[in-house]
Formats: C-alpha cells, structure tokens, sequence
C-alpha cells in the first residue's frame, strides 16, 4: 500500500474500538450463542449415538437444536442434517445428486458461491453437462432464461438465494415453482439468506438448502443441509449411522447447541433485524453518495439484503482503500480472492458486467449485530479522504 494513503502507520489494537462491517464474511458469536455452547460442553459431553445417560443427554441436545434449525428454515427437524457447514452441504449435495437419475444434465447460475461453482467445474471435467446461467447488470437471473434452460435430463438446479458479494437476492419463489413444474430437483445455497431474509420452506418449494451458523452469529464449523422428505439423497461422508446415515461421523454437540441458539435468536428477531439494518444500509449509501464523487452501487437496489452494500469507487484501488480503512479501525471486504499474491477481480461482478478495473475499484459493507448509526457517521467521516488517496495511489 502506497505511505501515501495510510493515515495512520500501525492498525489499532484489536482491544481498541472497531468498526466492524464485514458480517457476511463471518459474525460475531452472540452472548446466547456462547452460553448454549459452554451448557452443551459441560452437560452434553457424552457421546450422541451411545446409549446411556451420558449419550441421551448430548443426543437431546442435539435434536433441541435440530428443532431450532427446522422452525427457522420452515422444515421438519427429521429434514435437517448437520454438517460442518455450507460447504460441505453443497459439495455432499452435488456429489450426491448431480448426473444421477435422469441425466447428466445440471443448471447453475455465474454468481455463484465457489463451494458450489467448483465442485460444479470438478463435475464438469468428470462429463456432467453444465448449464451456467448469465445476470443482468443487478445481478439477477432471468427466470424465463432458465426455465428454458431445463430439459428432461435436468438432474439439478443450483441457485444461490442471495449473494455474498452484493446481497442480491434472487426470485427464488418464482424460480422454484418453475423448476417443480417441470418435476426436477432444486439446490439452493442459502448461506446469506438465513437470518436476514425470510426464509420459509413450506411456501418455497426447494428440496435441498444449505446453510452455515457463522454468517448469523453462531459458532464456525457447523452448518446444515435441508433434505427434502422423499428427495433423493446419498451420504457423502460414510462411516456412521449419525445424522439417521446421512452423515457419518461424531456429531459436534457444543457446536451444534450454538447453531441452535443462533437460530431460535434470527427466529424471534428477523422483522426488526431486516428494518433496522437496512435503516444502516441506506443510511451509509445516502452518506456515501453524498460525500463521495462517482460512486456505484453494484447490485439491485430492490432486491438486496437488508445489511449488504457493494459499492465501486471509480478510480480507486480498493484493496488499498479496505488497508486504509483498517488501518482507521474499520473492517470491510473488497469481494476479491488472493492467489499468489495478486488481487483477482471478483467473479461476481465481472459476472454483471463490471470491467475488471471497476471489481478492484469495490468495496462490500455488511452490517449486524451491534453496528449502530455513530458508527455509520465515523466511516462516513473518513471514507472522502481515504477514497481520494485510494484514487492517486499508482498515479503520478
């Protein structure tokens, strides 16, 4: 990063105040979270599939939570099976049913998630035959282009629910009453839905969804694949009867009791959450829009999560903005990957159109738990100076 542009020569210490504002990428454990954590080590030690006292109790556990899980996503809890989260949800699930069946035949859109879009790739390289869906300028897939893109050979449809990067949120309803018209099988990663959208199975009609407790204030390392009753279904990792032969191996009782606490606390608090940070969303994009010249939001402004703001600042070097920004004691993410020491442009966004300039030129912000409006107005405060250094670095 060019001296030019740090403010501040060495970040603040993380026992300084921070601004965090990077909730997609991984939350906070909420207090609730943690104690349900530490009452499951203390009590639910035990073994899940033993028999005796010690087990019954960690199994108990474990289904309180599963119950948890199943009221949030709308399912019953014998349709939930944990896992050590989203990634592997999806790479169990696409292993499992993609090209089996009917066909060899899989649909999936271009902003998906990398543990969907490789897996995808690895199918592909093995002989299944990929359909990868185009957005529009907003990030959003056209629901007639992908009703015409199934064919009775179709074994899976994979689409993202929102978008990590810009929040976007798909027209799942309408894409899954598509799918089910033709009689096919619906993925759907919700990762960044869960807690923040409403997500409710028993109006949607999916047959498979994935999720992980880190992106909504659980513990990292857990997460969940909902399997549909009657869909089908093959266990990826064997070795057990855990998880009623879905899922071999011991089940991670402390973190599954934090998964569930997460869960019952995005039940009892997803209307205030949707209004009061998208109350900060928008607030930080008035702000920005209004302090900042050429500024672009990237994604739909109507079909968006309500904490997630994906913005490009022509002309700047975004990493070195995200370096400037923590070096002021605030967190945020550029969306791009890191191999080999050079910035990628995100695929996502060159998936929308943007040039790989204008993806390096921007920044995501995603608020949460415990973000408020004077922290909105500090980065307010510092985002004009440090985008107009962000915007010389390189230059003469």
């Amino acid at each position: 990063m060019s001296p030019r542009l740090a403010a501040n020569p060495t970040p603040r210490t993380f026992g300084a105040v921070r601004i965090y504002l990077d909730h997609n990428a991984t939350t906070p454990p909420r207090a609730e979270v943690v104690e349900a954590m530490l009452r499951a080590l203390r009590e639910g030690w035990g073994n899940p599939s033993s028999v005796h006292a010690e087990g019954a109790a960690a199994r108990a556990c474990v289904e309180r939570a599963r119950g948890e899980v199943a009221a949030l996503l709308g399912a019953r809890p014998g349709e939930v099976v944990f896992t050590a989260g989203a990634t592997e949800a999806n790479n169990a699930l696409l292993c499992s049913v993609a090209g089996r069946g009917r066909g060899r035949h899989l649909v999936t859109t271009s902003v998906e998630h990398p543990s969907v879009r490789e897996p995808t790739a690895a199918l592909a390289a093995e002989g299944c035959e990929v359909s990868t869906l185009p957005v529009d300028a907003e990030g959003l897939v056209d629901p007639d282009a992908l009703e015409a893109a199934l064919r009775p050979d179709t074994a899976l449809v994979s689409v993202l629910w929102a978008n990590n990067e810009t929040g976007v949120v798909q027209p799942l309803p309408e894409i899954a009453e598509r799918v089910k018209a033709k009689g096919l099988l619906l993925h759907v990663d919700a990762t960044q839905a869960l807690g923040k959208h409403p997500v409710d199975l028993r109006r949607v009609p999916v047959d498979y969804l994935a999720c992980s407790a880190h992106k909504m204030n659980g513990p990292k390392g857990v997460g969940a694949l909902f399997v549909r009753e009657g869909a089908p279904f093959e266990p990826w990792l064997r070795g057990g009867a855990q998880e009623r032969g879905r899922r071999g191996g011991t089940e991670d009782v402390a973190g599954i009791a934090g998964f569930g606490a997460a869960c019952r606390l995005a039940r009892d608090e997803l209307a205030g959450r949707i209004e009061r940070w998208s109350g900060l969303r928008d607030r930080l994009w008035d702000g920005i829009q209004a302090k900042v010249p050429r500024v672009r939001r990237n994604g739909s402004a109507r079909r968006v999560l309500c904490n997630t703001l994906n913005v490009e600042f022509e002309g700047a070097d975004g990493e070195a903005l995200l370096q400037a920004l923590d070096l002021e004691g605030v967190a945020v993410s550029s969306g791009a990957a890191c191999h080999s020491g050079s910035i990628s442009p995100s695929a996502v966004l060159l998936a929308m159109g943007r040039t790989p300039e204008q993806a390096r030129a921007s920044l995501r912000f995603s608020v949460g738990h415990d973000v408020n409006g004077p922290q909105i107005d500090r980065v307010l405060a510092l985002l004009p100076d440090l985008v107009a250094r962000a915007r010389g670095v390189g230059g003469p």
